[in-house]
């Protein structure tokens, strides 16, 4: 398998930390995109993922699988134990209800932020965005806002649960995880009086998955290109 990827971002540190739990990183191919030369939304990498976002999985057979979600799922069952993504109907349902809020309250709402009230990765991407949007920037700070109010509500859910889909980690947890190493390269740091997210990231920062990814320095590399 080869994974299309850029070692630091939110998206494929998520993918990382699967192949970690699922012991699957020696079976991959590991293929760098250069997202601030906008690489991504070129024509060869445009003819693998429409959408050019980061990460796609192309399978030995071709097949080309893009969006986090789908790409776990095809991992964590690779082997008939699905451990990051439910076992039962039940798991399931609760897991993928709050992976996606994972995402859109937290992992998404950072990366508007960055992308549109901050310079994001540079010069080179903003000609995808609408520069005719006279109100990106203020949208973009109301997203910052959401985001930190998506960690009070983990903070919330995390005081009832160990785990951010109930007993056991699973990709929820992996989403949180990477949306809050995202917010602290952009800038949005945890606010205080979180301890049950504090809690919850000293443990699973432990983890052998999430240690074996490298810890939780996001875009170091790319935003020093980039003079920030």
């Amino acid at each position: 398998m080869k994974l299309y990827q850029r070692p630091g971002f939110p998206n494929p540190a998520r993918i990382h930390i699967v192949l970690a739990e699922k012991r699957l990183g020696r079976d991959v191919e590991y293929v760098d995109v250069d997202l601030i030369g906008a690489e991504h939304k070129a024509g060869d990498f445009l003819a693998k993922n429409p959408l050019g976002v980061l990460p796609v999985l192309e399978l030995d057979d071709g097949t080309l699988l893009s969006e986090c979600t789908a790409i776990t799922e095809y991992l964590d069952n690779l082997d008939g134990n699905p451990v990051l993504t439910g076992r039962t109907p039940r798991e399931k349902g609760t897991i993928h209800m709050m992976q996606r809020r994972a995402e859109s309250e937290v992992l998404d709402a950072v990366g508007h932020y960055f992308h549109y009230a901050t310079p994001g990765l540079g010069d080179a991407l903003q000609a995808f965005k609408s520069r005719e949007w006279a109100s990106r920037g203020e949208w973009g700070e109301r997203e910052g806002r959401r985001a930190a109010a998506g960690l009070h509500y983990f903070n919330d859910v995390l005081r009832a649960s160990p785990w951010v889909a109930g007993d056991r980690f699973s990709m929820a947890d992996i989403t949180l995880l990477a949306g809050i190493w995202f917010a602290g390269a952009a800038g949005i740091a945890v606010p205080p009086g979180l301890e049950a997210l504090q809690e919850w990231l000293a443990r699973v920062s432990e983890l052998p998955s999430v240690r074996e990814r490298g810890g939780q320095q996001m875009l170091p590399e790319d935003l020093r290109r980039l003079g920030f």
